[in-house]
Protein backbone atom coordinates (compact mmCIF):
# COMPACT_ATOMS: atom_id res chain seq x y z
CA UNK A 1 0.00 0.00 0.00
CA UNK A 2 0.84 3.50 -0.30
CA UNK A 3 2.61 5.41 2.49
CA UNK A 4 1.14 8.10 4.23
CA UNK A 5 -1.64 8.01 1.91
CA UNK A 6 -4.96 9.75 2.93
CA UNK A 7 -7.69 7.07 4.10
CA UNK A 8 -10.44 8.69 2.03
CA UNK A 9 -8.82 8.23 -1.28
CA UNK A 10 -8.27 4.57 -0.57
CA UNK A 11 -12.12 4.35 0.64
CA UNK A 12 -13.21 6.17 -2.15
CA UNK A 13 -11.73 4.07 -5.03
CA UNK A 14 -12.78 1.13 -2.92
CA UNK A 15 -16.58 2.28 -2.95
CA UNK A 16 -15.83 3.06 -6.85
CA UNK A 17 -14.93 -0.39 -7.26
CA UNK A 18 -17.77 -1.69 -5.73
CA UNK A 19 -19.77 0.58 -8.09
CA UNK A 20 -18.22 -0.61 -10.92
CA UNK A 21 -19.22 -4.49 -10.16
CA UNK A 22 -22.62 -3.73 -8.99
CA UNK A 23 -23.24 -1.83 -12.28
CA UNK A 24 -21.54 -4.70 -14.42
CA UNK A 25 -23.72 -6.97 -12.04
CA UNK A 26 -27.09 -5.27 -12.79
CA UNK A 27 -26.48 -5.30 -16.69
CA UNK A 28 -25.85 -9.22 -16.38
CA UNK A 29 -28.92 -9.59 -14.35
CA UNK A 30 -30.93 -7.86 -17.10
CA UNK A 31 -29.55 -9.69 -20.04
CA UNK A 32 -32.14 -10.62 -22.80
CA UNK A 33 -30.38 -14.53 -22.45
CA UNK A 34 -31.91 -16.65 -19.79
CA UNK A 35 -28.87 -18.47 -19.78
CA UNK A 36 -26.53 -15.94 -19.15
CA UNK A 37 -28.91 -14.60 -16.08
CA UNK A 38 -28.99 -17.86 -15.13
CA UNK A 39 -25.17 -18.01 -14.61
CA UNK A 40 -25.41 -14.08 -13.37
CA UNK A 41 -24.31 -15.03 -10.04
CA UNK A 42 -21.65 -17.33 -10.77
CA UNK A 43 -19.88 -14.38 -13.56
CA UNK A 44 -19.96 -12.17 -10.57
CA UNK A 45 -18.35 -14.85 -7.92
CA UNK A 46 -15.89 -14.83 -10.40
CA UNK A 47 -15.04 -11.58 -10.41
CA UNK A 48 -14.88 -10.83 -7.02
CA UNK A 49 -12.12 -13.67 -7.12
CA UNK A 50 -10.60 -11.90 -9.50
CA UNK A 51 -10.93 -9.06 -7.36
CA UNK A 52 -9.30 -10.96 -4.87
CA UNK A 53 -6.73 -12.47 -6.37
CA UNK A 54 -5.34 -8.99 -7.62
CA UNK A 55 -5.51 -7.26 -4.04
CA UNK A 56 -3.53 -10.58 -2.91
CA UNK A 57 -0.95 -10.11 -5.70
CA UNK A 58 -0.33 -6.35 -4.95
CA UNK A 59 -0.32 -7.22 -0.86
CA UNK A 60 2.20 -9.32 -1.69
CA UNK A 61 4.45 -7.05 -3.81
CA UNK A 62 4.56 -9.05 -6.50
CA UNK A 63 3.79 -6.33 -8.80
CA UNK A 64 6.20 -3.31 -7.21
CA UNK A 65 9.39 -5.87 -6.83
CA UNK A 66 11.69 -6.05 -9.59
CA UNK A 67 9.90 -3.47 -11.76
CA UNK A 68 12.46 -4.25 -14.55
CA UNK A 69 11.36 -7.53 -14.89
CA UNK A 70 10.32 -7.82 -18.87
CA UNK A 71 7.39 -8.27 -19.24
CA UNK A 72 6.37 -6.50 -16.33
CA UNK A 73 4.54 -9.20 -13.52
CA UNK A 74 1.72 -6.75 -13.88
CA UNK A 75 1.48 -7.46 -17.43
CA UNK A 76 1.98 -11.28 -17.35
CA UNK A 77 -0.52 -11.37 -14.10
CA UNK A 78 -2.95 -8.78 -14.31
CA UNK A 79 -3.08 -7.76 -17.89
CA UNK A 80 -2.40 -10.39 -19.98
CA UNK A 81 -5.43 -12.60 -18.72
CA UNK A 82 -7.55 -9.55 -19.55
CA UNK A 83 -6.72 -9.12 -23.08
CA UNK A 84 -7.42 -12.66 -23.54
CA UNK A 85 -10.88 -12.54 -22.16
CA UNK A 86 -11.93 -9.59 -23.93
CA UNK A 87 -10.72 -11.39 -27.29
CA UNK A 88 -12.37 -13.96 -26.47
CA UNK A 89 -15.55 -12.05 -25.62
CA UNK A 90 -15.62 -10.39 -28.97
CA UNK A 91 -14.30 -13.13 -31.91
CA UNK A 92 -16.08 -16.70 -30.11
CA UNK A 93 -19.65 -17.39 -30.87
CA UNK A 94 -20.26 -18.21 -26.53
CA UNK A 95 -18.27 -14.20 -26.03
CA UNK A 96 -20.26 -13.08 -28.93
CA UNK A 97 -24.15 -14.08 -27.63
CA UNK A 98 -22.84 -13.06 -24.01
CA UNK A 99 -21.84 -9.16 -24.97
CA UNK A 100 -24.99 -9.02 -27.48
CA UNK A 101 -27.19 -10.23 -24.75
CA UNK A 102 -26.27 -7.44 -22.27
CA UNK A 103 -29.05 -4.23 -22.64
CA UNK A 104 -27.09 -0.94 -23.98
CA UNK A 105 -28.86 1.10 -21.56
CA UNK A 106 -27.39 -0.96 -18.33
CA UNK A 107 -24.04 -0.89 -20.51
CA UNK A 108 -24.22 3.31 -20.88
CA UNK A 109 -24.64 3.94 -17.31
CA UNK A 110 -21.21 1.79 -16.25
CA UNK A 111 -19.19 4.79 -17.45
CA UNK A 112 -20.36 7.11 -14.55
CA UNK A 113 -17.76 5.57 -12.75
CA UNK A 114 -14.94 7.24 -14.67
CA UNK A 115 -16.16 10.49 -12.52
CA UNK A 116 -15.11 9.11 -9.15
CA UNK A 117 -11.83 7.52 -10.91
CA UNK A 118 -10.73 10.98 -12.27
CA UNK A 119 -11.28 13.05 -9.09
CA UNK A 120 -9.48 9.83 -7.27
CA UNK A 121 -6.52 10.31 -9.82
CA UNK A 122 -6.10 13.95 -8.76
CA UNK A 123 -5.97 13.14 -5.49
CA UNK A 124 -3.46 10.46 -6.19
CA UNK A 125 -1.46 13.03 -8.24
CA UNK A 126 -1.31 15.28 -5.36
CA UNK A 127 -0.17 12.83 -2.91
CA UNK A 128 3.11 11.99 -5.70
CA UNK A 129 1.56 8.54 -7.00
CA UNK A 130 0.61 8.95 -10.10
CA UNK A 131 1.99 12.04 -12.70
CA UNK A 132 0.11 15.10 -13.57
CA UNK A 133 -0.37 13.82 -17.54
CA UNK A 134 -2.92 11.25 -15.35
CA UNK A 135 -5.23 13.81 -14.14
CA UNK A 136 -7.66 16.58 -15.89
CA UNK A 137 -5.00 18.88 -15.21
CA UNK A 138 -2.73 17.14 -17.62
CA UNK A 139 -3.47 15.18 -20.61
CA UNK A 140 -6.49 13.05 -19.22
CA UNK A 141 -10.05 14.53 -20.36
CA UNK A 142 -12.03 10.88 -19.52
CA UNK A 143 -13.76 12.99 -16.99
CA UNK A 144 -15.53 14.35 -20.22
CA UNK A 145 -17.37 10.82 -20.36
CA UNK A 146 -18.73 10.34 -17.12
CA UNK A 147 -20.26 13.30 -16.77
CA UNK A 148 -21.76 12.81 -20.07
CA UNK A 149 -22.71 9.47 -18.99
CA UNK A 150 -26.28 9.99 -17.51
CA UNK A 151 -27.22 12.39 -20.14
CA UNK A 152 -26.61 9.95 -23.15
CA UNK A 153 -28.34 6.72 -20.78
CA UNK A 154 -31.97 8.91 -20.16
CA UNK A 155 -32.20 10.82 -23.25
CA UNK A 156 -30.64 8.40 -25.43
CA UNK A 157 -31.25 4.97 -24.07
CA UNK A 158 -34.54 5.66 -22.11
CA UNK A 159 -36.30 8.89 -23.61
CA UNK A 160 -35.28 8.16 -26.86
CA UNK A 161 -34.84 11.38 -28.00
CA UNK A 162 -31.26 10.94 -29.36
CA UNK A 163 -30.08 9.04 -32.96
CA UNK A 164 -28.49 5.89 -32.63
CA UNK A 165 -25.62 7.62 -34.55
CA UNK A 166 -24.84 10.16 -32.23
CA UNK A 167 -25.07 7.42 -29.51
CA UNK A 168 -22.61 5.60 -31.37
CA UNK A 169 -20.40 8.58 -31.98
CA UNK A 170 -20.31 9.15 -28.10
CA UNK A 171 -19.08 5.71 -27.31
CA UNK A 172 -16.48 6.11 -30.23
CA UNK A 173 -15.20 9.47 -28.33
CA UNK A 174 -15.31 7.76 -24.90
CA UNK A 175 -13.51 4.98 -26.51
CA UNK A 176 -10.77 7.41 -27.41
CA UNK A 177 -10.58 9.25 -24.29
CA UNK A 178 -10.34 5.77 -22.29
CA UNK A 179 -7.64 4.53 -24.71
CA UNK A 180 -5.30 7.87 -24.37
CA UNK A 181 -5.45 7.75 -20.20
CA UNK A 182 -4.19 3.65 -20.96
CA UNK A 183 -1.69 4.32 -23.28
CA UNK A 184 -0.29 7.37 -21.51
CA UNK A 185 -0.83 5.20 -17.86
CA UNK A 186 1.30 2.30 -19.19
CA UNK A 187 3.81 4.36 -20.84
CA UNK A 188 4.56 6.41 -16.79
CA UNK A 189 4.24 3.41 -15.16
CA UNK A 190 7.92 1.92 -13.86
CA UNK A 191 9.07 -0.47 -16.17
CA UNK A 192 11.40 -1.43 -18.87
CA UNK A 193 8.58 0.18 -21.07
CA UNK A 194 8.02 3.18 -19.69
CA UNK A 195 8.85 6.68 -21.45
CA UNK A 196 7.91 9.55 -19.59
CA UNK A 197 7.15 10.80 -16.12
CA UNK A 198 10.09 9.83 -14.66
CA UNK A 199 10.54 12.59 -12.27
CA UNK A 200 6.71 10.96 -10.61
CA UNK A 201 5.57 7.57 -12.50
CA UNK A 202 2.69 6.02 -11.88
CA UNK A 203 3.64 3.90 -9.01
CA UNK A 204 -0.31 3.57 -7.68
CA UNK A 205 -1.44 0.98 -9.94
CA UNK A 206 1.44 -0.96 -8.27
CA UNK A 207 -0.59 -0.83 -4.85
CA UNK A 208 -3.71 -2.37 -3.35
CA UNK A 209 -6.34 -1.45 -4.05
CA UNK A 210 -5.67 0.98 -7.35
CA UNK A 211 -4.48 -2.25 -9.29
CA UNK A 212 -8.21 -2.52 -9.56
CA UNK A 213 -8.30 0.09 -11.98
CA UNK A 214 -6.39 -1.81 -14.88
CA UNK A 215 -7.46 -4.92 -13.89
CA UNK A 216 -11.07 -4.60 -13.59
CA UNK A 217 -12.62 -0.78 -14.21
CA UNK A 218 -10.64 -0.51 -17.00
CA UNK A 219 -11.93 -3.35 -18.68
CA UNK A 220 -15.32 -3.38 -17.58
CA UNK A 221 -15.58 0.24 -19.21
CA UNK A 222 -13.51 -0.86 -22.25
CA UNK A 223 -15.98 -4.06 -22.97
CA UNK A 224 -19.26 -1.73 -22.33
CA UNK A 225 -18.34 0.45 -25.18
CA UNK A 226 -17.09 -2.18 -27.24
CA UNK A 227 -20.24 -3.96 -27.15
CA UNK A 228 -22.21 -0.77 -27.52
CA UNK A 229 -19.99 -0.22 -30.54
CA UNK A 230 -20.59 -3.51 -32.08
CA UNK A 231 -24.35 -3.53 -31.86
CA UNK A 232 -24.83 0.00 -32.75
CA UNK A 233 -22.99 -1.15 -35.98
CA UNK A 234 -25.26 -4.06 -36.71
CA UNK A 235 -23.35 -7.06 -35.59
CA UNK A 236 -25.47 -8.18 -32.60
CA UNK A 237 -28.89 -6.99 -31.65
CA UNK A 238 -29.57 -3.52 -31.04
CA UNK A 239 -32.49 -2.38 -28.12
CA UNK A 240 -32.88 0.68 -29.60
CA UNK A 241 -36.50 1.38 -32.12
CA UNK A 242 -35.87 2.09 -35.84
CA UNK A 243 -36.88 5.60 -35.33
CA UNK A 244 -34.35 6.12 -32.56
CA UNK A 245 -31.73 4.86 -35.20
CA UNK A 246 -32.99 6.34 -38.55
CA UNK A 247 -33.35 10.17 -36.54
CA UNK A 248 -31.27 12.70 -38.04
Amino acid sequence: MIANLPVFITLIFGLTTLATLTFFGWTIKNSNSVVVKAKSNRIIAGLIVWLALQAALTLKGIYNTEINSLPPKIFLFGLLPVIITIVFLFTTQMGKQFVDSLPLKNLTYISIVRVPVELVLFWLYLNNAVPELMTFEGRNYDIIAGITTPLVAYYGLTKMKLSGQVILVWNFVCLGLLLNIVVNAFLSTPSPMQKFAFEQPNIAILNFPFIWLPTFIVPIVLISHLTSIRRLLGFGQVDLNKKALSDH
